[in-house]
C-alpha cells in the first residue's frame, strides 16, 4: 500500500514554490540595465527671433484657409481642387488609417481576450502505440465546444506602453496628413503666382518691344535722311531683338507653371484652360509679436516629430517592462463528446481556469538589445526634433528677414518710378512745345517701362516669400484643433 501523503508536505511544497517564484522574480527585475546617460527632453527654447526682425503688416499667425486672404477666386478653386485631387493626399490619408488600425489592434491586445471555437475530427490510434486494444487499433470521433478567455494584468505596464506608442505614431501620421496638405496648398499657389507674374511680365516687355519698335523705326528714317548712323540702328535692332528673347523665355515659363497646376489638379482639367491674368495681389505676410512654444503648436512637421518622441519613450518602457515576469488568467469552459448525440449532455462539460506566468530567465541579452536600440532610437528622435525645431526657427527668420529686404527695395523702386513717370510727362510736355522729338518722348517712356518691370520682379519675389513664410509659421495649423484619436 502507497504511503498517505502529508497534508503538511503540499503546505511545505506550497511555500518552497513561492520562495523560489520569488527568488527569481527577484533575480529577474533586478537585471533592467540603467540608462547610460541621462534623457535629453526635447528643447523649445530657441524658438524665437531675432528683435530686428519684424514685418509691417499684422501681427498675427496664418489662417487655416490662408490663401482665401489674397482675395482670387481662381487661385480658391484652384487649392480646392488640388486638395481633392491630390494623390500624396490620398497617401497621407492611408497612412493615418493604417496608424488608427495598428492603434486598434494594439489596444485590443492589451484588454481581456475571449473566442469560441468548435471541433470535429476523427483519429485512428495504433495497435502497436501507447494505448492497448480496444483503444489501440480502433478509430473514433471527437466533437468539442469551447469559449476561451485569456485576460493579461500587465503589472508592469508593457501593453499600456504599447497602446501609448501606437497612439503616438497615429497623432504623428496626422500631423503627416495636415502637413501634405500645406505643401500642397503652398505649390498651387506658388505655382499659381508665378504664372500670374510671368504674365504681367510678359505683358511689360510686350510694351517694350511695341515701343522699341518705334525707335528702330525712327532710326531707320533718320538714315535715310542722312541723321542716323547703321551702328546706331543696329544697337537699337539689338536691343528690340533682346526684349523679344525675353518676351519669349517669359511665355515658355508660363506654360511651364501652367502645367505644373495641371499636375497638382490632375492631368485633362479644364480649370487650366479658363485662367485668366489678374493684378499682382498686394502684400499679405503676417508674422506673429512671438513665437515661442506657439511655434511648435503651428508647425504640423513639429508635432508629428514631437509624437514620434513620445512614441518612442513609450517603447522604451515597453521594452524596460518586457524584463518582468509576465502574469496571466486563462479559462475555458466547454463541451467534449467522443459522440455527437451526447455533446450537449451534461456529463460532456469541461472546464479550465488557472494563472500563468512566463519569466524571461534565458533571453536576457535579446532584451538587452531590444532596450538599447528603442534608448538609441528615443535619443535619435529628439536630437531630431530638436534639430527641427532649429529649422523652423531658420525658415521663419529667412523668409521675415527677406520680406524685410524686399519691402526696402520696393520703396525705393516706387520712388525710382515716381521720378520715371514724373521724366516721362517732362518729356510730352517738351514734345508738345517742339522743344524736344518723339525718340526722346519714347525713351522716357521705355525708362517706366523697365522701372514697372522692376517692381514687377520684386512683386514676384514677394509672393514666392510671402507663401514661405506662410508655410514656415505652419500655414494656419493649430495642434489643439488636429487631435482626434483618444488616447484612453
Amino acid at each position: 500500500m502507497p504511503p498517505r501523503l502529508n497534508p503538511l508536505d503540499h503546505s511545505f511544497a506550497l511555500t518552497l514554490l513561492v520562495a523560489v517564484l520569488s527568488a527569481v522574480l527577484l533575480c529577474s527585475c533586478a537585471s533592467v540595465p540603467p540608462e547610460p546617460h541621462a534623457v535629453a527632453q526635447p528643447d523649445a527654447a530657441p524658438a524665437e527671433l531675432p528683435a530686428d526682425i519684424r514685418l509691417a503688416g499684422a501681427q498675427a499667425w496664418p489662417a487655416q484657409r490662408w490663401w482665401a486672404s489674397y482675395g482670387d477666386a481662381q487661385l480658391d478653386a484652384l487649392v480646392d481642387r488640388a486638395l481633392q485631387a491630390s494623390p500624396s493626399l490620398a497617401a497621407a490619408a492611408a497612412r493615418v488609417e493604417a496608424a488608427r488600425s495598428a492603434l486598434v489592434v494594439s489596444r485590443a491586445a492589451a484588454g481581456a481576450e475571449a473566442g469560441v471555437s468548435a471541433d470535429a475530427n476523427r483519429q485512428h490510434y495504433s495497435a502497436n502505440g501507447l494505448l492497448p486494444p480496444p483503444i489501440g487499433g480502433a478509430s473514433f470521433n471527437e466533437f468539442s465546444v469551447k469559449l476561451q478567455a485569456r485576460y493579461d494584468f500587465d503589472l508592469w505596464g508593457r501593453n499600456r506602453a504599447q497602446v501609448a506608442a501606437a497612439a503616438g505614431e497615429a497623432f504623428a501620421r496626422e500631423a503627416e496628413q495636415v502637413q501634405v496638405r500645406e505643401k500642397v496648398g503652398g505649390a498651387v499657389a506658388r505655382s499659381y503666382f508665378e504664372l500670374q507674374s510671368l504674365w504681367a511680365l510678359a505683358a511689360n516687355l510686350r510694351e517694350q518691344a511695341a515701343a522699341q519698335q518705334l525707335l528702330v523705326d525712327d532710326k531707320a528714317r533718320r538714315i535715310v535722311h542722312g541723321l542716323a548712323s547703321a551702328d546706331e540702328a543696329r544697337v537699337e535692332q539689338a536691343r528690340l531683338a533682346e526684349l523679344r528673347a525675353r518676351i519669349a523665355e517669359a511665355e515658355a515659363g508660363a506654360v511651364g507653371q501652367r502645367e505644373a497646376l495641371r499636375a497638382l489638379l490632375g492631368h485633362g482639367d479644364d480649370a487650366i484652360a479658363t485662367l485668366q491674368p489678374r493684378p499682382l495681389p498686394t502684400g499679405q505676410a503676417m508674422l506673429p509679436q512671438r513665437l515661442g512654444y506657439e511655434l511648435l503648436a503651428r508647425r504640423p512637421d513639429l508635432q508629428a516629430a514631437r509624437w514620434r518622441v513620445e512614441a518612442s519613450m513609450s517603447r522604451v518602457e515597453a521594452a524596460r517592462a518586457a524584463f518582468y515576469p509576465d502574469v496571466n488568467l486563462a479559462a475555458s469552459v466547454g463541451l467534449d463528446s467522443l459522440t455527437l448525440p451526447n455533446l450537449l449532455k451534461t456529463a460532456s462539460r469541461t472546464f479550465f481556469a488557472g494563472p500563468s506566468l512566463a519569466l524571461p530567465l534565458f533571453t536576457t541579452g535579446a532584451l538587452k538589445g531590444q532596450l538599447g536600440g528603442a534608448r538609441s532610437a528615443r535619443d535619435e528622435l529628439i536630437a531630431d526634433y530638436d534639430h527641427r525645431v532649429l529649422d523652423a526657427v531658420r525658415d521663419v527668420a529667412q523668409a521675415a528677414a527677406a520680406l524685410q529686404g524686399l519691402a526696402a527695395q520696393a520703396s525705393q523702386q516706387h520712388e525710382a518710378t515716381v521720378l520715371t513717370q514724373a521724366q516721362q510727362r517732362s518729356s510730352e510736355a517738351r514734345l508738345r512745345q517742339g522743344l524736344a522729338d518723339r525718340a526722346a518722348t519714347v525713351q522716357a517712356g521705355l525708362a517706366v517701362l523697365r522701372e514697372r518691370q522692376a517692381g514687377l520682379q520684386l512683386d514676384r519675389q514677394r509672393l514666392q516669400t510671402e507663401v514661405a513664410l506662410t508655410q514656415a509659421l505652419g500655414g494656419g495649423f493649430h495642434a489643439e484643433a488636429s487631435t482626434q484619436i483618444s488616447r484612453n
